[in-house]
């Protein structure tokens, strides 16, 4: 965020003050200002200070990001592949396009464990770990909980 800067021409308009009282404030301290090659700039929190205003408030966003990683053990590449397709679908429809859920999903194939790492809003997070709880949790054959080795 860039701060908005002031010449010493529009502070003394502001404060209705000349511009060598300004100049004055500048080199004696009272005023904070950076000068870049023959003039001064004053940053309107430096003028703010002057004046005794509080700064304006930074507007908080309001928003928040949820990091979540999912281990799931005993799963084979099929299972992987219909799991990780489930989770993507999810993810990527009926959400803010504006803020996307951002999921990657991982399998260590000799270990037989899928990793799902899901980065996003709260709510849809929370939306996406009540699906894949209800998936893990049913018995719907999406899932094939047994593992061949091969």
């Amino acid at each position: 965020m860039t701060e908005e800067m002031y010449s010493v021409e529009q502070v003394a308009d502001r404060l209705n003050l000349h511009v060598r009282t300004v100049r004055g404030y500048i080199r004696s301290g009272r005023l904070r200002a950076v000068r870049i090659g023959k003039q001064y700039r004053i940053a309107a929190s430096d003028l703010d200070a002057l004046t005794g205003q509080a700064p304006a408030a930074t507007p908080v966003s309001g928003q928040a990001e949820v990091s979540s990683i999912v281990q799931i053990d005993g799963v084979d590449r099929a299972a992987a592949d219909r799991l990780g397709t489930l989770v993507l679908t999810s993810a990527n429809t009926g959400h803010d396009p504006a803020n996307p859920l951002r999921v990657q999903i991982v399998h260590d194939e000799q270990r037989h464990r899928l990793k799902i790492i899901i980065l996003g809003d709260p709510a849809a997070t929370a939306e996406l770990l009540h699906l894949l709880d209800a998936v893990l949790n049913a018995d719907n054959g999406l899932l094939d909980r047994e593992v061949h080795d091969v």
